[in-house]
């Protein structure tokens, strides 16, 4: 079973269910909710001169002044799809991100448990929810001059992200928040298991910290996003340094040019208990299971 092959694609082909289409009309339209592809509003970042360009907001390479997500359509339907591969193979654990800004893909990863009515995992929401640090270049010298802290676009509270969830009607008990810096807010998560986990920190100590402290909760079979991978050196140093030190050796698959994903060693689901899991959940098997 191939994760690569089923999770590059928009949608995860495989055996049809009775409400397979509906599902998937109202997880796109999510997604052109949340990258706001559909009133197509201004972007606020000091390089695209306030014009929308669609082949940017695909690919989430602008900063939206309204959408409620800025890492683009291609990796949001790569999240959906990771997903939807986890539930599918009933791969135990929750879903958290790690920097979330305005809460775009996690209110899309508790649309997708909604989707499919599935009750017994969390979203975890990680943030700040007032910017980034500033680096800590005694401790962590690749963020030597980092300026990330210095954008107040990036800096969205705890309030205005559950208002978001809220607009969606879905906030409820299945979505969790840790505010704070993540040294502070991971090592003591009551988080027991993962199925995802979606890493944007942008810099290299957030990074370290997400993989440091939520890699080891990370199910076998489980998939690790992580966001700014091609878009920030420190970033993908830090990815680099932890996958060495651990001696994980998983194929780090592309998604869109920005960021990557893997799985957690390989998962020992058969074929035929992957599909009979997928009927027991209504979730079209990935990969023809």
């Amino acid at each position: 079973m191939s994760v690569k092959g089923s999770l590059q694609g928009a949608a995860l082909d495989g055996e049809s269910t009775p409400h397979a289409g509906t599902t998937q009309r109202y997880l796109q339209l999510l997604r052109n909710c949340l990258t706001n592809t559909i009133y197509r509003d201004r972007p606020v970042d000091p390089w695209s001169k306030g014009d929308f360009v669609a082949d940017k907001r695909e690919r989430g390479l602008d900063w939206p002044s309204e959408a409620h997500t800025m890492i683009g359509s291609r990796r949001l339907e790569n999240l959906q799809a990771c997903a939807e591969h986890v539930l599918a193979n009933d791969v135990p654990g929750d879903f958290i991100e790690t920097g979330v800004w305005r809460g775009g893909a996690v209110i899309l990863l508790r649309g997708v448990l909604e989707a499919y009515d599935v009750r017994d995992r969390v979203v975890w929401v990680a943030d700040s929810f007032a910017g980034l640090p500033r680096p800590n270049e005694t401790d962590y010298p690749a963020d030597r001059g980092d300026q990330h802290h210095t954008y107040e676009e990036l800096a969205v509270s705890l309030e205005q992200v559950q208002e978001n969830f809220r607009r969606y009607d879905l906030l409820d008990d299945q979505v969790r928040f840790l505010k704070g810096w993540f040294k502070d807010t991971l090592p003591d998560a009551p988080i027991d298991a993962l199925a995802l986990l979606r890493i944007d920190g942008d810099m290299y100590e957030s990074t370290h910290d997400a993989f440091s402290h939520l890699y080891p909760r990370l199910s076998p079979g489980g998939i690790v996003i992580v966001d700014d991978y091609h878009a920030v050196a420190a970033c993908r140093r830090a990815t680099h340094d932890y996958r060495n030190a651990h001696g994980i050796t998983s194929p780090i698959h592309e998604i869109d040019g920005v960021g990557v994903f893997w799985e957690n060693s390989v998962h020992s689901t058969s074929v035929r208990e992957a599909r009979e899991s997928a009927r027991e959940h209504r979730i079209a098997p990935v990969d023809g299971a």
